[in-house]
């Protein structure tokens, strides 16, 4: 590895380039009867929506053990943790001291920490289908910040609306479980009202650093056949433009915006509060066709015949173990994309995730795949693009959603067939991205 790092460095960032890794609170806190139920707990507790009929009931034990993980953070190098806050947590009693005693421990390691204020763990009870949901979490935010914002600096709103609305309230592959299709989509407006309520309360409260994490990926189209050139234009607008455009621009892409509940103009106003920066969790491209009539599953997530597209493979590139096609250059392109579609609109970008899955402890094919994707982060860099900060998907192996604990995305691999153990033990990628950060500084 490090061989590698001396004979092909990787490029020098701009100076103040912030390094961080991310993780999120269920799938690593464990410790489930410190805090109130979640819709995902309700989810696992349903034969058959984890693949291996697992639980996040402990996960990583981070909760007890996040001393032993703060230490693995300070032995990478990174400057800054990307992790999420509970809101089931912190409504239980006490649950917000938890998050004082891991900020404290973050920021006495020389390591900035930066809170998610929603990861899908929505609170048991409440609804993204409901408005009031999103007043609900700017109350939230009011209380975490009050408690925490003496320290935390950076403040991330939402992750991923797209991906909770999709797999979540429109295919049902996710909590909480629903199959609404297009319905679902005052699911995506309300996670987007309650980020720009957000943005608002933290605004109030002093913050002057303040993002989403949005997932965002380049749409191929299978052929330059009308159809197929038809059905991918819709996907972008799905999966990109409708959570990107409100935010940066503040309207929906056109026929979207009369779909949304209540008065949108007005929502739109709060929806495109200003951003200190853009967040992108990057994986991969989609290469997409027009319906061809059948369900197919990619990527773990089963895609029904009624939707007007198909997803199709991408050929002749490498995949993760979860099948996603490994495409370094994607990035290169969705970064120099978004330039040119927003302009100035756009805010300093961060990447906020990015990672894969592959097995074993000496993992030679994340190294190559986090290499590939920091080369291309910087040819994005080279073409103008103002990019602040790159974040690791993940530190540690993990409750991986509806995968259970099947795939492993994490630098630290976690044992866990003995769960009082959990032992940890760094792989090679964590060796190798410690190199990476010391060559940069």
């Amino acid at each position: 590895m490090i061989r590698h790092m001396a004979i092909n460095p990787i490029p020098q960032f701009p100076d103040g380039f912030l390094w961080g890794v991310s993780t999120s609170a269920h799938q690593i806190e464990g410790a489930a009867d410190a805090r109130e139920p979640s819709v995902w707990d309700a989810f696992t507790a349903q034969p058959g929506r984890i693949k291996d009929g697992s639980t996040a009931a402990v996960a990583c034990d981070h909760y007890h053990r996040y001393g032993e993980d703060v230490a693995l953070l300070a032995g990478l190098g990174v400057d800054a943790y990307r992790f999420s806050v509970s809101w089931p947590r912190v409504l239980s009693k006490g649950g917000l001291d938890f998050y004082d005693r891991l900020v404290d421990e973050v920021c006495a390691a020389g390591v900035r920490p930066v809170p998610t204020l929603f990861h899908w763990d929505l609170p048991a009870g409440l609804d993204w289908l409901e408005r009031d949901t999103s007043h609900r979490f700017a109350e939230y935010v009011s209380v975490v910040v009050d408690r925490l914002g003496d320290r935390v600096k950076k403040w991330i709103t939402v992750n991923e609306p797209a991906e909770h609305t999709l797999l979540g309230h429109a295919l049902g592959t996710h909590a909480p479980g629903r199959q609404l299709m297009f319905d679902a989509l005052p699911a995506a407006h309300h996670q987007l009202l309650a980020h720009g309520l957000a943005v608002q309360t933290l605004r109030a409260a002093g913050a002057r650093d303040i993002g989403i994490a949005n997932s965002h990926g380049p749409t191929w189209p299978a052929s330059r056949e009308p159809a197929d050139l038809e059905a991918a234009a819709f996907y972008d607008v799905l999966l990109n433009r409708l959570f990107a455009d409100p935010l940066l621009l503040g309207e929906y892409p056109e026929g979207l915006g009369e779909l949304m509940p209540g008065d949108v103009a007005s929502d739109l106003k709060v929806i495109a509060e200003p951003l200190d920066f853009y967040g992108i969790n990057y994986y991969a491209p989609t290469r997409v066709g027009a319906p061809e009539g059948t369900e197919i599953e990619f990527g773990g997530v089963r895609i029904p015949a009624e939707l007007p597209f198909t997803v199709r493979q991408i050929e002749n590139v490498p995949v993760t173990d979860f099948g996603w096609p490994v495409v370094p250059e994607g990035l290169t392109e969705l970064l120099t994309g978004f330039k040119e579609r927003y302009g100035d609109r756009l805010p300093p970008v961060v990447i906020t995730e990015n990672g894969c899955s592959y097995p074993g402890v000496d993992d030679q094919d994340r190294i190559a795949y986090l290499d590939g994707h920091l080369r291309a982060l910087h040819r994005a860099v080279e073409a103008g693009v103002d990019v602040r900060g790159y974040f690791v998907w993940s530190l540690l192996d993990n409750f991986e959603w509806a995968e259970g604990y099947e795939r492993r995305f994490g630098l630290v691999h976690v044992d866990f067939s003995d769960p009082g153990v959990l032992k940890r033990t760094p792989k090679a990628s964590y060796a190798w991205l410690r190199e990476v950060l010391r060559d940069q500084r």
